[in-house]
């Protein structure tokens, strides 16, 4: 199977289940709207099916043994949605937070909002601080939420602190930049998910997926669950991971 294959969801999680696990996994939750059409509803009802089963998933991850786990669920470009839809989605924020914080907190999920918060409402800010002061101790899973977020504009916003702190060129490498990206607190992705059947990553995490694993599905985000995550992790366990060098003696006898 190819990195850019949709793989069909039947596919089995191998024997060794260890190997088969991401430290950190990317998620493109897309087709909530698709998901809500083919019920005859409106859009809304996608994207709260789709809160539902983000919510719904965090334990399987964790218990899997994922440490990070980091959503897209508003891009940057989300702003030229209709307004309604994005006065919908920014209630849905607030409201989604009020009733499932307690049980994230509970679980042991630590959770963190990444992205550019000057364009959101001041209540919005407050309650992403909130959640993310009561959850900051917890260890079992990190869920990084990516909101009014752009690949571009995290690379774009290091380079601004560089200018600020009056860096000279010589001074500026990857290890620099990365330290200033809105996820230097965690490890680069290791498997980058997309759901909903398109095939591109859309500018998430440009900097940091570039050694990741691409798994897309037709699975809409709503249906996402376990036999889902199976074919993931197992596609991932059968990829040669080389970061560029060239593949182990063993890959290399097995004609991978």
């Amino acid at each position: 199977m190819s990195d850019l294959s949709l793989a069909p969801a039947a596919v089995q999680p191998p024997n060794d289940a260890a190997a088969a696990v991401p430290r950190h996994v990317a998620v493109v939750m897309d087709g909530n709207g698709r998901w809500a059409k083919s019920r005859y509803m409106p859009r809304y009802f996608g994207h709260k099916a789709g809160v539902d089963a983000l919510v719904r998933v965090i334990n399987t991850f964790a218990d899997r043994g994922v440490e990070y786990l980091t959503v897209f669920a508003f891009s940057s470009e989300n702003w030229k949605r209709p307004a309604d839809e994005v006065s919908g989605l920014m209630g849905l924020v607030l409201v989604s937070v009020s009733k499932y914080l307690t049980k994230l907190a509970g679980d042991g999920v630590r959770i963190r909002i990444v992205g550019d918060r000057e364009a959101v409402s001041e209540k919005l800010r407050k309650a992403w601080d909130h959640a993310e002061e009561i959850t900051k101790h917890n260890t079992r899973i990190n869920l990084s939420v990516a909101f009014n977020y752009g690949g571009r504009w995290d690379v774009m916003q290091a380079c601004r602190q560089a200018l600020a702190e009056g860096l000279a060129p010589e001074q500026l490498d990857e290890a620099w930049l990365s330290s200033r990206m809105a996820m230097a607190f965690a490890p680069d992705p290791d498997l980058f998910i997309r759901t909903g059947g398109e095939m591109r990553i859309s500018n998430f995490l440009l900097w940091q997926t570039a050694y990741s694993e691409l798994f897309f599905t037709e699975c809409l985000w709503p249906d996402f669950g376990l036999a889902e995550m199976d074919a993931a992790f197992a596609a991932y366990a059968r990829r040669d991971r080389r970061f560029g060098t060239l593949r182990s003696s063993s890959s290399s006898a097995e004609g991978s």
